[in-house]
């Protein structure tokens, strides 16, 4: 199992406050501060500029990149630990501030498993966790002799940088295998190395997420395990638990995320995205190491929410009670369309659904972009699905009236 991060004392705060860092200023780091301050925990943001998400309602903000070694490293050393809003600090630099003694949590021997896709496929492979075919591709002719042997289409992504769908490719010949290599040119990863990952393509039935939480103790907990909905690289939709999975699936699932963390060491959320094949077989597609989009319906369909739980595993605090609210849970991801003033469409969606819960991330509206989420609950699966599609739908400038 890999080490865990070393706990510095606590700062000399006359409060008696802890401070705990967060690095990314985007809506994690915003729901991670509003879970903070019930807590009385004293939190701290370094953002990359000062109208990110949660640097509009934080009080102490440092702005400069993740990509800036001495902006991170001064940034840490006033922490009593640091934890992230995404996965994109170096990992060189989170090994130097461990060296230190700065507590990182996850620690960077953890995170490198969300941050580098070949370095997870390697990781899990050897742990004998269900993964699709992979194989790193130096070059065009490798990634052709691979499908060439697993059948086409076949998804390339880059090893590291992407997400939402971005940095990944689904590859449906020998014609097309030149695109993400001629892509790559254009990315970088701080001083990281980054490659083409080739896997096979699932022809999966749904996609489902595992969300555990483990502590520095190795105290750790699982929420029930959500369906989720991709499209074009990015979560639409979540609806937990995940509907027509048996209890025993469910505790199987769970299990085997558990097992991850522990293994790999992490400390706080982990969300373990994965395939089901029509047989009811399941594989890894990827690992993120942070409160997760799958888990937005945490907030008011849990008994404690992502956010509440990471920030007291980071501080080796007991964690809380992961259990449903409502036999039913539906998150729907608000994303930028023809509606500007969401709060002044709000007035519709809870006059018209008074149980309604709404996330809005103060982001300007852009076509396609995270700019809140709903979240509905009940009992019945279709009509708190339907619900949650409205209320998202209106505020996307869809009216589903």
């Amino acid at each position: 199992m890999a080490p865990t991060s070393v706990q510095r004392p606590r700062s000399a705060d006359p409060r008696g406050q802890y401070r705990v860092g967060i690095i990314g200023g985007g809506q994690l780091a915003r729901m991670m501060h509003q879970a903070a301050i019930s807590l009385g925990v004293d939190v701290r943001l370094l953002a990359d500029a000062p109208d990110e998400s949660a640097a509009q309602v934080m009080g102490d903000v440092q702005i400069g990149s993740h990509l800036d070694h001495d902006a991170v490293l001064a940034f840490g050393r006033d922490c009593d630990v640091v934890t992230f809003d995404h996965e994109h600090v170096p990992t060189d630099f989170l090994r130097e501030m461990e060296a230190e003694g700065i507590a990182v949590r996850p620690g960077a021997e953890a995170l490198v498993h969300a941050q580098d896709k070949a370095v997870m496929r390697a990781r899990a492979a050897a742990d004998g966790q269900p993964c699709p075919a992979w194989e790193i591709c130096g070059g065009p002719e490798k990634l052709v002799a691979f499908g060439n042997r697993h059948g086409w289409p076949v998804i390339a992504k880059t090893s590291r940088g992407g997400y939402d769908g971005k940095g990944v490719w689904k590859v449906n010949g020998p014609d097309e295998v030149a695109e993400p290599f001629d892509a790559m040119g254009g990315l970088a990863d701080g001083d990281q190395p980054i490659q083409i990952l080739a896997e096979e393509f699932v022809d999966f039935t749904r996609e489902l997420s595992a969300i555990v939480v483990r502590s520095p103790s190795g105290q750790a907990v699982a929420y029930p395990v959500s369906e989720t909905i991709q499209r074009d690289g990015i979560c639409v939709e979540t609806t937990t638990p995940a509907p027509g999975m048996s209890d025993e699936r469910q505790c199987e699932i769970q299990q085997m995320a558990l097992d991850i963390a522990g293994r790999l060491g992490v400390v706080g959320v982990m969300a373990v995205e994965l395939m089901e094949r029509a047989d009811g077989s399941v594989v890894i597609n990827e690992l993120a190491m942070r409160p997760h989009n799958t888990g937005h319906w945490t907030i008011h369909g849990s008994r404690t929410s992502q956010f509440a739980n990471h920030i007291r595993a980071v501080l080796d605090l007991p964690l809380g009670d992961p259990s449903l609210t409502a036999p039913v849970v539906v998150m729907d991801n608000v994303l930028g369309g023809s509606v500007q003033d969401l709060t002044g469409a709000l007035q519709h969606c809870f006059a018209r659904d008074r149980s309604l819960h709404v996330e809005l991330y103060g982001k300007q509206v852009r076509p396609g972009r995270k700019v809140g989420h709903v979240t509905c609950l009940g009992s019945d699966v279709a009509d708190v699905q339907r619900r949650a599609r409205d209320a998202a739908g209106y505020l996307m400038g869809r009216d589903n009236a």
